[in-house]
């Protein structure tokens, strides 16, 4: 069975979604967020998420998920992510839904309260892979 598109996330509550959630969350998270922290050498052909800030974005997102008090939700550093250059990359599991971030504080909140706590992935932040 393969994984639901981020369009067909959004047609439908995540709950909804042909995943079985109650198997995929049975541990101790709901949600699992992975923001890149890969730092590529100096002089490389590519950027990298960090030198747009996403050890900043990871703080701050940390930060506001222990504010609205979701203990459920894990938020880790990644390695590279594999699609950087334009934003910063965050993927959130378990439905798999990328998003392209600039590290702009209501973004963040959008993600927290619309979909960890909504069940409804933010559309306008998707970074289609």
């Amino acid at each position: 069975m393969s994984e639901p598109t981020n369009a067909e996330l959004t047609e439908k509550p995540v709950a909804s979604v042909s995943l079985e959630k109650e198997k995929v969350t049975s541990g101790r998270y709901s949600h699992h967020v992975f923001i890149c922290g890969h730092i590529r050498p100096k002089g490389s052909e590519r950027d990298c998420c960090t030198n747009n800030g996403s050890m900043d974005v990871l703080r701050e997102m940390k930060t506001l998920v222990r504010q609205a008090g979701l203990k459920n939700v894990k938020i880790q550093k990644a390695g590279c992510l594999s699609i950087c250059g334009k934003a910063i990359t965050c993927v959130v599991y378990p439905e798999g839904v990328w998003y392209s971030l600039s590290g702009n504080t209501d973004e963040l909140q959008k993600i927290i309260s619309q979909h960890l706590q909504g069940g409804k992935p933010v559309r306008e932040l998707f970074l289609e892979v």
